[in-house]
């Protein structure tokens, strides 16, 4: 490995083996059957020739690769974003990173002491009190007593948890607990930081802080890799990203151009429809003329449901949201009228949208509850709503063509 390669992945794989039990509705599984279960396990197991999966002889045992063949470097001082759809990798490629879990396949090499933060509150004992967790995941880090006290009281700070600071964490909300790991983690000086969907338990002041404290440690030479389905953080802290996809390496380059790819492959059509029991049954979108139309059917509101308004956000293909609206802002807002479900039909009349492909969210619900929300499920392609004499690639700057008057002068 290269001097400035701190993390190589070469060929890496993951397979687990997900048991399909006969009887999936039996509420308990009998001693008996665990020893039925072994015994027909030790008669062998086949190949299914068709998918490459290997199962038992009553095709109870599948084999299910997380990752595949992955491979990656990262070199030192990088900040590198890993995106990607739920159950694409993520969170088993980390694990195994922090040595977690052994890969089936392949090898990670890391160069560097590393600190992963992949789950809340991660080697924390809950009957222990907030100080003596911080001592206690110091020293799982690697930490000797003498740097954890000299960075005590910052971390204790940073995560503003001195009035509960010797009271047991399992007293402590989701956030507290979010906002303590991490300061731990993030002030203990890895060269390598490891950091998981969790900052999403803190309020917004606190992540924009761990985003800041992340530019921080880049800043200061150390590498930090970064999972997030926050397109914006995603933007802001990491300059390049990997996208996984069912365990695959789909793209990994520049930022902008992979969260691109990433939300083209997500929202490939104009329409979507939603299984039973989802309060919308199907959207639409679609451009008519200078106007957007979006219709939604919606099935019947349950009896603690008020009549919710219907809102939607206008994104550009890299997620970034141009403009949105609600019912529920109009000065009388128009809701449902029936609880037997219904259809809603939304009008965008006239949106200074250049031509290009653009992405739609949509939620339904009152001043209080949200009640459905799918973010970024559409894709609408947009053409001829702005004067072609606007549409020369020299005069396209963003998405939106703003309405805009210029006034020139002589000077006095």
């Amino acid at each position: 490995m290269s001097g400035d390669v701190v993390i190589r992945a070469d060929g890496l794989g993951k397979a687990y083996m997900i048991s399909h039990a006969a009887g999936g509705n039996e509420r308990y599984v009998a001693l008996r059957d665990v020893l039925a279960g072994a015994a027909r396990r030790a008669m062998g197991r086949i190949r299914d020739p068709a998918r490459g999966a290997s199962v038992s002889g009553d095709s109870s045992v599948e084999e299910f690769w997380a990752l595949r063949d992955v491979n990656f470097e990262v070199k030192r001082g990088e900040v590198v974003g890993v995106i990607g759809r739920n159950g694409a990798g993520k969170s088993t490629l980390l694990k195994v990173l922090s040595r977690i879990t052994e890969p089936t396949r392949g090898r990670v090499e890391i160069r560097g002491r590393l600190a992963s933060l992949l789950e809340v509150g991660t080697g924390f004992h809950p009957e222990l009190t907030g100080r003596e967790n911080i001592f206690l995941n110091g020293a799982i880090l690697g930490m000797t007593r003498a740097e954890i006290r000299r960075k005590f009281d910052e971390i204790v700070a940073f995560a503003e948890v001195e009035k509960f600071l010797d009271t047991p964490v399992k007293r402590y909300s989701s956030g507290m607990y979010v906002r303590l790991a991490f300061a731990v983690a993030a002030h203990l000086e890895p060269e390598i930081l490891v950091v998981d969907e969790v900052l999403s338990v803190g309020d917004a002041e606190f992540q924009k802080k761990c985003l800041g404290k992340m530019q921080d440690v880049s800043g200061q030479g150390r590498t930090v890799l970064f999972v997030s389905h926050d397109m914006a953080a995603m933007r802001f802290l990491c300059p390049r990203c990997i996208l996984l996809a069912s365990g695959n390496i789909d793209a990994f380059g520049e930022t902008h151009t992979v969260i691109s790819e990433y939300n083209r492959a997500r929202a490939a059509a104009n329409s979507k429809s939603y299984p039973e029991g989802s309060l919308v049954r199907s959207i639409v979108a679609r451009q008519s003329e200078s106007r957007i139309v979006i219709e939604l059917e919606y099935s019947a509101l349950p009896s603690d449901v008020c009549f919710p308004g219907v809102g939607f956000i206008i994104h550009g293909w890299d997620g970034r949201p141009l403009f949105g609206h609600n019912s529920m802002l109009e000065e009388r807002p128009q809701r449902s009228t029936t609880r037997n479900g219904g259809h809603a039909r939304i009008v965008v009349n006239g949106p200074p949208l250049l031509d290009g492909s653009y992405l739609i969210s949509i939620q339904m619900g009152d001043h209080h509850h949200t009640y459905f929300s799918d973010p970024q499920c559409l894709a609408l392609e947009v053409s001829a709503m702005i004067d072609s004499r606007y549409q020369l690639e020299q005069r396209k700057v963003g998405s939106i063509y703003p309405s805009c008057s210029y006034e020139f002068t002589d000077s006095l």
